[in-house]
């Protein structure tokens, strides 16, 4: 009987792209589709993971090209083409930028992939996901956004290096949208069990909050040009894993809500249990009024980005 081998198709052969499709090959989970619509890009990208196969001990097959009917029968594709914030570009410059070029590979996507399930990446992160809810017409549990994985693990390694202790034994936990207006909860944040706030000081806390919110923003500073890659693949990864192995983890991802946290009709950062049929439920935790007032901020955020698009001339 053939061995029935899972398939992943990564759309955008840049950093974040790449990176993901190494992660994934690397991985052993699944053969790897690297689409751009740069020719040559994704073909050397992909000749060049290949080529490390033997090294990294995997027999995955990473395969470049630019003809989406290569990717024909995805079990999950993996949205990262988009633009880079350039000088000079408004954020609402940006927004209608990538709407339109997530709008393009998603309907080219799902028509050679009607089953898989979506995972979005491309920023402003929230706002893409009800792009890609519109153009494929999948149900909610199959469109998700990779946001509080990312944003989570930022948290836990300022955490782990502020208490000096191992991140693996760092929990925390980021409701809301992917930007400055997401809601780290300490209250739910623990170290081996512990509550965050029994080990930190609160103005501490409210630090690493901050510095949570912005960590994207640091990274580019940083880096003068361009922006994070290696944490975001990392996280597309633990997303990928935890469908095609149906581990049912608890990842808080974006994805749209119908009254969940008092939230009708927004994509928003959630605890979320993923399995192999995509988001198989959404964890509603009690909130205090000031958490509850911070996440209906983070909402009013994401309304702003969803009506600019829709209201954008045609």
């Amino acid at each position: 009987m053939p061995i029935c081998r899972r398939k992943v198709t990564v759309i955008g052969a840049g950093n974040v792209g790449a990176t993901t499709a190494q992660r994934i090959a690397e991985a052993g989970i699944a053969d790897v589709y690297l689409i751009d619509v740069v020719e040559g890009l994704p073909q050397g990208k992909a000749l060049d993971l290949a080529e490390a196969g033997p090294l990294a001990h995997h027999d995955q097959s990473i395969v470049g090209t630019n003809d989406y009917a290569d990717t024909t029968e995805s079990d999950i594709v993996v949205v990262t083409a988009g633009l880079a914030r350039q000088p000079g570009m408004s954020r609402d410059d940006l927004l209608l930028k990538n709407a339109g070029i997530v709008r393009s590979v998603v309907q080219q996507a799902v028509h050679y992939s009607p089953g898989a399930i979506l995972v979005v990446v491309t920023n402003p992160l929230d706002a893409m996901v009800h792009v890609a809810l519109e153009v494929s017409g999948f149900p909610r549990e199959r469109v998700i956004g990779m946001a509080g994985v990312l944003d989570s693990s930022r948290f836990r390694s300022f955490i782990a290096q502020d208490l000096g202790v191992s991140a693996t034994d760092v929990s925390a936990f980021v409701l809301g949208g992917h930007g400055d207006t997401m809601v780290p909860l300490p209250r739910f944040s623990t170290v081996a069990g512990i509550p965050l706030p029994e080990l930190m000081k609160p103005e501490r806390i409210e630090e690493l909050v901050q510095r949570t919110r912005t960590g994207g923003a640091e990274i580019v500073a940083l880096l003068k040009s361009g922006s994070a890659f290696y944490a975001p693949a990392s996280s597309v990864l633990h997303m990928v894993d935890s469908i095609l192995s149906d581990r049912k983890r608890v990842l808080t991802c974006a994805v749209l809500l119908r009254g969940e946290y008092g939230i009708d009709g927004l994509v928003i950062g959630v605890p979320t249990v993923l399995g192999a049929s995509g988001v198989e439920r959404i964890i509603e935790v009690a909130l205090t009024a000031e958490e509850k007032a911070a996440l209906m901020a983070s909402a009013g955020s994401v309304r702003g980005l969803v009506e600019t698009m829709h209201n954008a001339p045609a």
